[in-house]
């Protein structure tokens, strides 16, 4: 073909077709216009009929202008991308609200009822692809980017659900529309789920709504380009949807065809849930990595899949008569569990600290200053080291559970949340421990009560008295916090008008360390001064949302090099939570300067409860990986890691311990301070002589060998006692073993007193 020919046909695309194009729509619109009734038919075919009301072009018109206004105002979202990628993205983002709006405007009827029926089941069976699409692009990936059986599964989901209200109400719209309402609420929940907490959102999540909903005007909800993208993909959705009629079926073939769909749903979900057909097939969560799973094999799938999870089951081979052979078999029986009292009890106080962590357990980087430059130089009369926790950037209840009882969530369903799950009466811990041998017990967070169901769960581990945020402050101050968007200068003004003595008192929207401990010194110097102390406090200072920044908050530390690399990107999460471990640092320095000087035995335990969700990209860069979903064991453990720090006014052995998990920590620290332990204590020291870590990733040896759960190792028999005596302590409360749980004579308390904020304030500014 010569150039001229070509540049003819050009010339008529431009000059002839478009033009045309342009009339066609001008007349469409023009007959909108002049209709006289509700609605006018467009265009009519042998097969097809396209029709349009004035309502429908207003609705249309509007719905499309805002989508496309919407999108251009968050066009920086996808100008961050590469730049082939963000153009393609972002000409398909202004394209959608054009295609919505051509949706809403016509009405397109298929004329054959065999060709209509055909349509319909065609789109019935096509649409979970729509959907799925939509959900990745909320999980962060494309469904080509997922393996091969990840794709199937996430369809056959998504379609059994389909079948499922098809069954129930028997119409194609409804079931379409329920199906696409509930995945983009979900697969939306999961995308801020990982943005904020750097793990999936998990069935388990729901039992912990409250406690989200405390922290959720912290952080940041600025839709991302693909927040954008899979929102107009459910739009498209919906529309669609409402624009579907069933098809006409005779009677029979209405009951056959919802009588096969609810079959096919029942048995299935059956045998997913009540046999292990499915388990055994490979068809599970990746329990080791729930974000790489969900990466890998879908967010519907993953997160139907955790459903089958939720719930404990008895370990195979249980026998609670054989529990106490399994504990008297492993610890020294020359000492008893009987209550003697002493009279020379040191007070203790655990502090759990909230998000504290060393980043260089990760790998080498160096900043313009020491972050934790006190913590480091702590030796004289010091036992600290590295503690193996079960959870990253959330969770941290699961941790404060495994202290405070000595159990390990590793043995509950992946994801679970023991306070909110679990603890539901009564059960042994560290507080009965040191009440049975006539110790006062107190707890202290400063944060909302309503937080990981802490006031009732603090009942059943026996706490005497508890402390929240609502102690501290004004309920009426919250409330305006709360009111007026949660933002951290407003709730500073609040408390500079209300609390003018209180300078120190938040660091960003959170109570700082500082004032933290000066509660805890407030509470010492008041106590019950004929019983020996014990304090249990989590703190918040550290909390994530490390976007922003306040007037309140000292920023200095900046990170210079990483390895090798002497000019690194700058990490603004990373910083801001070095600078807040600087804080923590310093506030610590000054707990234990205080305690220095008292002349009564006090010990002090402190540990972080987990590491930050920071920019993967910085944790990608110290563990030496470009995938930070594909780990060894051992870097995935690593990111498991925080300090602890077992600190004494008096002399005691020094130590560094390199490797501990925190459901061994508080028999640990008993042992230290020389006061006297239940078999069950016992039990965890001696088995931490042989794994000394036990956590959700796997267990290491006392010889550093790394195991993950999957692994046929030589100790899985006695991880198999561990999970058994745990369970009889949780979940068997008629054949549970007291004896081994309790010290001999002591007897749960059967109230909790939570002290009162009116109290509280005059105890606050009687003390500043």
């Amino acid at each position: 073909m010569d150039t001229q020919t070509v540049l003819g046909k050009i010339s008529h695309f431009f000059t002839k077709k478009i033009p045309a194009f342009f009339i066609l729509i001008k007349n469409f619109f023009k007959k909108i216009v002049s209709a006289k009734g509700p609605e006018r038919v467009l265009a009519s075919g042998r097969f097809f009929e396209v029709s349009a009301t004035k309502r429908s072009i207003i609705s249309g018109s509007v719905i499309a202008g805002i989508l496309l206004f919407l999108v251009t105002f968050f066009n920086n979202q996808f100008m961050k991308l590469a730049i082939g990628t963000k153009w393609l993205l972002f000409i398909l983002a202004l394209v959608a609200p054009l295609i919505i709006g051509v949706l809403i405007v016509f009405n397109i009827k298929i004329k054959r009822n065999l060709l209509n029926k055909s349509w319909h089941f065609i789109f019935f069976f096509l649409s979970p692809i729509i959907t799925m699409t939509m959900t990745e692009c909320l999980n962060g990936i494309f469904v080509y980017d997922m393996t091969y059986l990840g794709f199937l599964a996430n369809y056959v989901v998504i379609l059994l659900f389909q079948f499922f209200f098809f069954a129930i109400s028997g119409s194609f719209r409804v079931s379409l529309l329920l199906v696409n309402c509930i995945c983009y609420g979900f697969a939306l929940a999961n995308c801020y789920v990982m943005m904020f907490r750097g793990t999936p959102f998990i069935p388990m999540d729901f039992f912990a709504i409250t406690t989200a909903a405390n922290v959720a005007n912290t952080y940041n909800y600025t839709p991302t380009y693909t927040i954008i993208l899979a929102t107009l993909i459910f739009i498209l959705m919906v529309v669609i949807s409402l624009r579907m009629s069933t098809p006409k079926f005779t009677l029979i073939s209405k009951i056959i065809s919802r009588a096969f769909m609810g079959s096919f749903f029942t048995c299935l979900v059956i045998i997913f849930y009540f046999t292990s057909i499915f388990a055994d097939a490979g068809v599970k969560p990746d329990f080791w990595n729930q974000a790489r799973g969900y990466r890998n094999y879908g967010f519907v799938f993953s997160f139907f899949c955790n459903t089958k999870y939720m719930y404990m089951s008895e370990p195979s081979g249980y026998n609670a008569d054989e529990i106490g052979d399994y504990v008297s078999s492993t610890i020294d029986k020359e000492d008893t569990n009987v209550i003697k009292p002493t009279g020379n009890e040191p007070n203790i106080i655990c502090i759990m600290n909230e998000s504290l962590s060393d980043l260089s357990v990760l790998g080498e980087f160096t900043t313009n200053e020491d972050y934790m430059p006190f913590m480091r130089s702590l030796t004289e009369n010091t036992v600290k080291g590295n503690l193996y926790v079960p959870v990253i950037g959330a969770g941290t209840s699961n941790t404060e559970f495994e202290f405070l009882t000595g159990h390990s969530t590793a043995f509950l369903p992946s994801g679970s949340n023991a306070y909110m799950l679990y603890v539901k009466d009564p059960l042994a811990s560290i507080v009965s421990t040191l009440e049975g041998q006539g110790y006062s017990s107190w707890a202290f967070h400063p944060y909302y009560s309503t937080g990981w169901d802490r006031v009732p769960v603090y009942g059943h581990l026996g706490f005497n008295s508890t402390m929240f945020l609502e102690n501290l402050l004004d309920e009426s101050i919250l409330e305006d916090y709360r009111t007026n968007g949660g933002n951290a200068e407003y709730l500073q003004s609040l408390v500079d008008t209300y609390y003018p003595d209180r300078e120190k008192m938040l660091i960003r929207q959170y109570v700082s360390d500082s004032y933290n401990y000066d509660v805890i010194i407030d509470n010492y110097e008041n106590r019950d001064k004929s019983k020996p102390y014990f304090a249990f406090n989590v703190t918040m200072q550290n909390h994530g949302g490390y976007s922003n920044s306040a007037e309140n908050f000292d920023e200095c530390i900046q990170i210079q090099s990483i390895g090798q690399n002497t000019t690194p990107p700058y990490y603004n999460k990373a910083s801001k939570y070095l600078s807040l471990v600087k804080a923590s640092d310093d506030a610590f320095r000054d707990l234990i300067e205080y305690f220095k000087g008292v002349d009564e035995p006090t010990i002090i335990c402190m540990f972080g409860d987990h590491q930050p969700n920071i920019e993967t990209e910085f944790i990608a860069s110290l563990l030496g990986t470009d995938n930070i979903n594909s780990l060894t064991v051992e870097q995935e453990q690593a990111r498991h890691v925080t300090p602890f720090y077992i600190w004494a006014n008096y002399d005691i052995e020094e130590k560094q311990i390199d490797k501990l998990s925190s459901n061994y920590l508080s028999a640990y620290m008993l042992d230290v301070a020389g006061v006297k332990q239940t078999e069950y204590n016992k039990y965890l020291l001696k088995l931490s002589e042989t794994l000394p870590v036990i956590d959700t990733v796997g267990y290491i040896d006392a010889e550093n060998n790394y195991y993950k759960w999957s692994d046929n190792s030589p100790y899985k028999q006695t991880i198999s006692e561990y999970e058994k005596i745990q369970y009889n302590n949780i979940f068997d409360p008629e054949n549970k073993k007291n004896e081994i749980f309790f010290l001999d004579g002591y007897v749960m308390p059967e109230t909790l007193e939570t002290e009162e904020s009116e109290e509280s304030a005059e105890t606050e500014e009687t003390r500043e």
